[in-house]
C-alpha cells in the first residue's frame, strides 16, 4: 500500500502501445477493436473486442504480481464457485514495455462497490470463499503484506488510524478496541489460499448477483480471515453479513476476530489513500469501518 494517494504509473501504457503489442505476439486478436476501461494501483485494462480485456502492469512492483496471476490462476479456477478471469493469452516485454503481460476474458458486471450485491447473494459469496480456501502447495505465492499475522501491519495501520482520527468520526474507542482484540487473537487455522486484495472494486455485480472476482495479482497463502474482512466491505446490511459468516461454517471466535481486525486495516488504508485523490477508494474505507464498528 502506498504511504500517500494513488502510485503514479511508472510506464505510460496507450492504446498505441497496446494495439502494437498485440500486433507483435497475438497477431489473430489485433483487429479486435481497443478501448481503455480502467487502471488501478498496479495495473492498466483495455477493453478487447467484446470478450477479452487486455491487463498490463504499470509499475515495478505489479510486475510480479502478474506473473503470480499468469501461473496460479488457471489451476484455481476450476475448483471456484464463481467466475475469474483466468489469463487466456500471456503477453512478454517488447517495444520498450518491461513487464509481462495478459489478455484475459472479459467477465459481465459492474464493481460492487458502485452497484451492490442483493443481500441473497452472502450464501453465495461464502461458498465461493470456501471453494478458494483450501490447503495452497508449498511453492504457492508468498505475500509480505496479505496473510500474515495482522500484527505486522499494525505500526502502519495505527498511524493512518491516528491521522484519521483528526479528520473523521470513524475511528471510534469502540473501533479501537475491536482492533485491539483483533491483534491478539490467535492464528487458530492453517494457511490456505487467498484472493489478498477481495475489496468490492474486485467483485462483479449484474442485476444484484454477483457475476466474476477479478485481479487476482495479489493470490497467496494465508490467513483466511484477510479475504473473510471482503464480508464488512461487501454486504450493507448486518443480516446479510450475519448470513455470510455463518454459511461459511466452522468460523472460530479468533478467526472472526482476526477477520474484522483485516476490515479495519483494508477500510483504513482505502480511506486514508482515497482521501488524498480517490473518492471510491474512500467511500469503501468509510462504509466498512462503520459496519465493523455496528457489527461488534
Amino acid at each position: 500500500m502506498a504511504v500517500g494517494g494513488t502510485p503514479q504509473a511508472e510506464f505510460m501504457i496507450d492504446t498505441v502501445l497496446v494495439a502494437n503489442l498485440l500486433a507483435e505476439q497475438h497477431p489473430d486478436l489485433a483487429h479486435l477493436p481497443l478501448q481503455s476501461v480502467d487502471s488501478g494501483w498496479d495495473n492498466a485494462m483495455f477493453r478487447l473486442g467484446k470478450s477479452y480485456v487486455v491487463r498490463l502492469p504499470r509499475r515495478a512492483a505489479a510486475a510480479p504480481l502478474i506473473a503470480h496471476e499468469q501461473a496460479w490462476l488457471p489451476r484455481l479456477a476450476a475448483q471456484l464457485s464463481l467466475p475469474v478471469p483466468a489469463p487466456c493469452r500471456i503477453g512478454t516485454p517488447a517495444l520498450g514495455y518491461p513487464w509481462r503481460w495478459s489478455v484475459v476474458p472479459w467477465l459481465p458486471g459492474h464493481a460492487a462497490d458502485q452497484h451492490a450485491p442483493h443481500s441473497s447473494q452472502a450464501g453465495i459469496f461464502a461458498a465461493f470463499l470456501r471453494s478458494l480456501h483450501v490447503a495452497a502447495p508449498s511453492d504457492a505465492p508468498r505475500n509480505p503484506v496479505r496473510g500474515g499475522p495482522l500484527h505486522g501491519r499494525a505500526a502502519v495501520i495505527e498511524e493512518r488510524m491516528n491521522r484519521l482520527a483528526g479528520k473523521t468520526n470513524l475511528i471510534t474507542p469502540q473501533l479501537r478496541h475491536i482492533w485491539e482484540r483483533a491483534l491478539s487473537a490467535p492464528q487458530d487455522v492453517p494457511a490456505t489460499w487467498l484472493h489478498g486484495d477481495l475489496h468490492p472494486r474486485n467483485i462483479l455485480v449484474e442485476h444484484g448477483s454477483i457475476t466474476g472476482i477479478i485481479d487476482w495479482g495479489d493470490i497467496t497463502a494465508g490467513d483466511c480471515a484477510t479475504d473473510l474482512a471482503s464480508i464488512w466491505m461487501l454486504f450493507a446490511e448486518p443480516a446479510a453479513r450475519s448470513a455470510a459468516l455463518t454459511a461459511y461454517a466452522n468460523l472460530s471466535e479468533a478467526t472472526f476476530q482476526r477477520a474484522q481486525g483485516w476490515a479495519i486495516m483494508f477500510g483504513t488504508v482505502l480511506l486514508d489513500t482515497g482521501m488524498i485523490d480517490h473518492p471510491r477508494h474512500a467511500a469503501i474505507g468509510e462504509r466498512t469501518l462503520r459496519r465493523v464498528a455496528e457489527s461488534d
